[in-house]
């Protein structure tokens, strides 16, 4: 299965987000970008790509003690940027660096499970919000996005999310996600059970 770890913002965030992307995409050039669901909005901490079945319980056993050792956090978004010309995203501000130790936590989590990673990056906090297939100019957008701060939040719990690639090929559908388990941050070690 197409696994990841990650953080995900309360609703509240995501509509204070979602009316800034609706500005967004009301932007002259907006239509050619893919843009992306607001029920899959996420800040990724490690990408582990297709784990094998008979490893997905030690990756969870490490990422509760990974998500045990890491006290909550506030985060908010706000602000934006790109990859290049081929994403635009929205940044956070809060305790980035706590965001970055549990993103090298679950980093190191899949590693010590045996599943294969790409080499380490230092960890930079998004969410993206649209794609590009073709060269893009995103800084109209980006400019956009400078002056939006949203409400923060605590950051209390690590997720383990599954994505579901789109099979139909119809046209700007969007991947599923689903979240396979959550753990607490800082007390705890249980897995608390997807949508518990």
């Amino acid at each position: 299965m197409r696994l990841f770890a990650a953080v995900l913002p309360p609703a509240d965030a995501v509509r204070e987000l979602a009316r800034e992307v609706d500005l967004l995409q009301r932007m002259p050039g907006a239509d050619a970008l893919r843009w992306t669901g607001r029920p899959g909005w996420h800040f990724t901490l490690a990408f582990y790509g297709e784990v094998a079945e008979e490893v997905v319980p030690d990756l969870e056993a490490r990422l509760g003690r990974a998500a045990h050792r890491t006290e909550p956090f506030p985060l908010v978004l706000h602000g934006g940027g790109h990859f290049g010309d081929r994403a635009l995203w929205a940044g956070a501000a809060g305790d980035r660096e706590t965001m970055r130790l549990l993103a090298d936590r679950a980093e190191a989590a899949g590693r010590k499970a045996g599943v294969e990673m790409e080499e380490h990056r230092h960890y930079r906090p998004h969410l993206t919000v649209a794609r590009s297939r073709a060269s893009a100019d995103f800084k109209p957008y980006v400019a956009a996005l400078d002056a939006f701060a949203g409400t923060g939040w605590t950051v209390r719990e690590l997720c383990l999310v599954r994505s579901n690639l789109p099979v139909s090929g119809v046209p700007r559908e969007q991947p599923r996600y689903e979240t396979v388990a959550s753990w607490p941050l800082g007390a705890g070690d249980g897995t608390v059970p997807a949508g518990g």
